[in-house]
């Protein structure tokens, strides 16, 4: 398999991958790392002759794409899809892959705790964390975390993984290493920190103060539209490359990275590869997850309640695409921090981008893990406007519209598949309330996702409370289009 990737038509690894040192332990080889930091890294091996590589794991789950990985000796393809043409890139970084479950733990502890690894760096989606997303605190009554504590030399979860190589490491005199998260949530390096030594704490008080002192967990904001691979996607890559590859992924043109620029222990030249290195990560971590991911959530939820399956789709319907406009550009870009970007060139960046038709994003896959996403995507909005006296009524439709999606009903009458790590809570404050205002003053009532006072604003909870019932009423497109035109 390896020569058929090697002859596919698509740019090929020139480099000689056997120089190549596992400096980079990933945790979570799914989509986006393939087709966002493995790409960065392969840019710089091709063009620059770094010597960067990496090893993939998957903790939990995925063990197909390891399989898959290492039966095409950790070779994949990346293809770029814009309305006109599609581009495929054979990456060649990677060095090694494992699988927790398949491979050993051991054997994944070994290779964290090799002298060369730099680097750990993690795309395990927000609930791979086990915290509180309204509070970024380490649930320490978590399944996980709650098993890993009584037996912490045989982890499951990221923290408890983390931890052990750490205690590892330190027990045999090597450095530390940098623990860089590359997933969606406002300072997610502040958020690895707090778990991490919040988990080191219950575990071994010297072995936390250790990390606190030798170790750095540098932020990132990450951007880059990449569905879920289906297999038309594969079918596409095939026709594209001639080389049939279950482990490739598809993805837009459009990447960014910005990365606190603070490792113990060395990195990549990323900036070589269109990387931003940069003191302070937060203000553009709150651009893209307010105008980006906080829009993409509502036109997930809004857009699957009136039936539109990808968020091209829409884009096509002028009331959804002027409404997740003006949720940028009125209700999200006045709480932001950031200096020297223009918003408005911004938000009609992302408009073209989820115009894409060769994407087909699903609204269902965005709308996945709400419970860990709207924290940070709406609700910190919210409260910046109520602090200033504001206008936040598409904010309020956006959360609605979360509420009517997990009522698990669609306007249809059909089932909604939620997926979600709170479900059973959502579900049994669903099934406890009656529909109406007493749902959305129940939905209200989980503290893990709205917290302590929100629920006792009354201008918020006005603000849904009149949103929900004209969805109930008139449907979502009807709404929608009433909220654009307002």
């Amino acid at each position: 398999m390896q020569n058929k990737l090697l002859t596919a038509k698509a740019t090929l690894p020139i480099f000689d991958r056997s120089k190549l040192v596992p400096r980079i332990v990933h945790l979570g080889f799914g989509a986006f790392h393939r087709a966002h930091q493995a790409i960065y890294a392969d840019i710089l091996a091709t063009e620059h002759g770094s010597d960067w590589g990496y090893t993939e794991v998957n903790l939990i789950g995925g063990e197909q794409q390891i399989a898959d990985l290492k039966n095409q000796d950790n070779l994949y393809t990346v293809a770029e899809m814009s309305a006109d043409a599609w581009t495929a890139r054979v990456v060649g970084v990677v060095k090694e892959a494992l699988h927790a479950q398949v491979d050993g733990l051991e054997t994944v502890l070994a290779k964290m705790c090799e002298p060369q690894v730099a680097i750990v760096s993690l795309t395990i989606t927000e609930k791979g964390y086990c915290h509180s997303p309204a509070t970024g605190q380490l649930m320490l009554d978590h399944p996980f975390i709650a098993a890993d504590i009584e037996n912490p030399h045989q982890p499951k979860s990221a923290p408890g993984v983390i931890v052990e190589a750490l205690a590892r490491r330190k027990a045999a005199g090597l450095p530390a290493f940098s623990v860089m998260s590359c997933d969606n949530m406002p300072e997610n390096g502040h958020v690895m920190r707090n778990v991490v030594t919040a988990y080191a704490r219950a575990v071994d008080a010297d072995l936390a103060a250790w990390i606190e002192q030798n170790v750095t967990f540098p932020s990132t904001m990450v951007d880059r539209i990449v569905p879920a691979v289906t297999a038309d996607t594969l079918d596409k890559i095939e026709q594209l490359t001639g080389v049939r590859d279950p482990a490739g992924v598809a993805c837009e043109p459009f990447r960014q990275w910005v990365i606190e620029d603070n490792f113990v222990a060395g990195r990549p030249e990323w900036e070589k590869a269109g990387a931003e290195l940069v003191s302070d990560v937060i203000p553009f971590e709150e651009m893209k997850l307010r105008m980006l991911n906080g829009s993409h959530s509502f036109l997930a939820y809004l857009g699957y309640l009136a039936g539109y399956q990808h968020i091209n789709d829409c884009m096509g319907d002028e009331n959804y695409r002027r409404a997740a406009h003006d949720l940028m550009l009125k209700e999200q870009a006045p709480t932001l921090k950031v200096q020297g970007v223009d918003l408005s060139r911004y938000a009609d960046l992302l408009i073209e981008r989820y115009t894409n038709p060769a994407l087909r994003h699903r609204t269902w896959q965005i709308a996945m893990d709400g419970s860990q996403k709207l924290p940070q995507r709406m609700l910190d909005s919210v409260r910046w406007h109520l602090v200033h006296n504001s206008s936040f009524n598409l904010l309020a439709l956006g959360v609605a519209g979360w509420m009517r999606y997990v009522g698990g009903v669609d306007e249809q009458g059909e089932a909604i598949e939620v997926c979600d790590p709170l479900l059973s809570v959502i579900q049994a404050t669903v099934a406890q309330s009656e529909e109406g205002e007493a749902r959305v003053k129940a939905l209200l009532g989980i503290e893990a996702i709205f917290g302590k006072e929100l629920p006792h604003e009354a201008k918020f909870v006005e603000q849904v409370t009149k949103a929900y019932l004209s969805l109930l009423a008139k449907g979502a497109k009807a709404t929608v289009a009433e909220f654009a035109n307002a």
